[in-house]
């Protein structure tokens, strides 16, 4: 991830003749595999840290140091880190841990034990030099404007094409299919979401994703439904969306009435018009179609494209002109970024959704689509991170016809989570990470990497240490909040 010898900082054998002192270093938040790295080991080796005795929550490592100013982070479960109760500073790899030693050693004591009440894990070394650099965290308004205009323009002249793998496949469906099979097709092919394609005139006409199972499997659920189990074996997908016309009238659907005609790009159509076309119609993809001008031709179905896609592209873009960007080096509580529980700061209007596992599925999927969200944390009592459903997880329910036997009201979040665990398709990719975490004192830059990987579109942000749940960020409140949007 870091090159060799790009950090300013002196290491350990970089002064010749120095004394070495040896420092101890703790990460105290838990983790099954943590990995320590710095300046001191010019960024490329990680070094093991290994669980302290009777306290496998708390990693320590021990590393000779020569006299001067030394940055570092963690490398937990194969995601960056840094404790933000330590000094930190922004540094050329976001924010990093930092400290300073005197020239002369201090004796190393014995490993504090978290045990008591109030007792704190601390790294053996004199901080009374060492600064927090907190005042750098936050920049004017002018150049969070100027960063976020970059952004916006490098977006306005790229074009669909650059969302184009090397190779892949997009699956389409027939909108002749049965409902049943279509879904059976998305939980065994391990995708979340399918263009429709009318064979019969030619043209796509649709989307088929996990919202519409999950109101289908609600008006099966519901009294006087004229939607029988039984239907689904032989009631097509068309007949399923023009029912869903009929439902969008009793039915909040993103606050708005479904619409008839297919939202789609072009593969000439800029990466910030495709991006607003996703925000302003409240979707997750939109098929990038290629239109032949013969009138008896299929158009051509190149991509599905999403946010998460042309994130990617604004990452590798601006990936090495860091310093055009302070935006990108931003805790992500220091920008008006997400939705963030009252007691941590101020909400963008929107309630932060969060349910128990002893709550019903029903009260899940309601949810889901009452909040236009397309995931929920699953939380204990204190409101600490247990788990999350999502909008995808519903397709496992198609595996042995298990929504033929569940009853929505008396299964549980819990319930639902273990059979969505065992259904887990080897196939697909959307279900590869259950949830993605950050914590409050991220970077911009870092919370848009991980956003940017296939399949994430929501990060949970929780205290350090603790889990509880502080916040949410979107795929959507990144864009918005880069284009200006409310």
């Amino acid at each position: 991830m870091f090159p060799p010898g790009t950090d300013g900082t002196q290491d350990a054998g970089g002064i010749s003749g120095g004394m070495a002192i040896p420092t101890r270093f703790v990460w105290p938040y838990g983790g099954n595999r943590v990995f320590l790295i710095g300046s001191f080991t010019r960024w490329t080796e990680r070094l093991p840290m290994a669980p302290v005795e009777d306290c496998p929550t708390v990693f320590q490592a021990i590393y000779s140091l020569a006299p001067g100013v030394h940055q570092y982070m963690f490398f937990v479960d194969g995601v960056w880190r840094h404790d933000e109760r330590q000094p930190h500073v922004v540094g050329n790899y976001g924010i990093v841990n930092t400290l300073i030693l005197n020239q002369e050693p201090n004796p190393m004591h014995s490993p504090l034990i978290p045990g008591a009440h109030g007792s704190r894990m601390n790294m053996d070394v004199d901080h009374e030099n060492s600064s927090v650099v907190e005042s750098n965290l936050r920049i004017s308004e002018a150049d969070i404007g100027t960063s976020c205009e970059h952004i916006s323009e490098f977006l306005s002249t790229r074009t669909a094409y650059e969302l184009l793998p090397d190779s892949g496949k997009v699956i389409a469906l027939d909108v002749s299919l049965p409902v049943k099979q279509a879904f059976h097709i998305l939980y065994e092919q391990g995708i979340p979401v399918a263009p429709l394609l009318d064979t019969c005139n030619g043209e796509f006409v649709g989307v088929l994703s996990p919202l519409d199972f999950i109101l289908i499997l609600k008006e099966l659920s519901s009294h006087g439904s004229n939607l029988t189990e039984e239907e689904l074996e032989t009631h097509t997908i068309s007949a399923w969306k023009e029912a869903k016309q009929q439902l969008s009238s009793q039915i909040a659907i993103h606050g708005r009435q479904s619409q008839r005609q297919l939202i789609h790009a072009g593969p000439y159509d800029s990466l910030k018009d495709v991006a607003l076309k996703i925000l302003q119609n409240h979707v997750t993809t939109i098929p990038v179609v290629h239109s032949s001008l013969q009138e008896e031709s299929f158009p051509h179905l190149l991509h599905l494209a999403s946010l998460s896609g042309i994130l990617k592209c604004i990452c590798r873009h601006f990936k090495h002109s860091r310093s055009s960007l302070p935006i990108l080096q931003q805790a992500i509580c220091t920008i008006p970024l997400g939705t963030w529980v009252s007691r941590i700061g101020e909400s963008n209007g929107k309630q932060l959704a969060m349910l128990r596992p002893n709550e019903s599925l029903s009260s899940a999927l309601s949810l889901l689509v009452q909040a236009q969200v397309s995931s929920i944390p699953i939380v204990d009592e204190t409101d600490c991170l247990l788990d999350t459903y999502s909008r995808s997880d519903i397709t496992s329910l198609a595996k042995d016809k298990a929504y033929a036997r569940i009853n929505l009201d008396e299964t549980s979040i819990y319930q639902a989570l273990q059979l969505r665990n065992d259904a887990n398709s080897p196939h697909g990719s959307f279900n590869a990470q259950r949830f993605q975490i950050c914590i409050r004192s991220d970077s911009l830059q870092k919370v848009m990497e991980q956003l940017a990987y296939p399949g994430v579109r929501r990060l949970i942000i929780v205290e350090a240490g603790s889990n509880r749940v502080e916040g949410i960020i979107s795929l959507s409140d990144v864009f918005k909040f880069l284009f200006g949007l409310p």
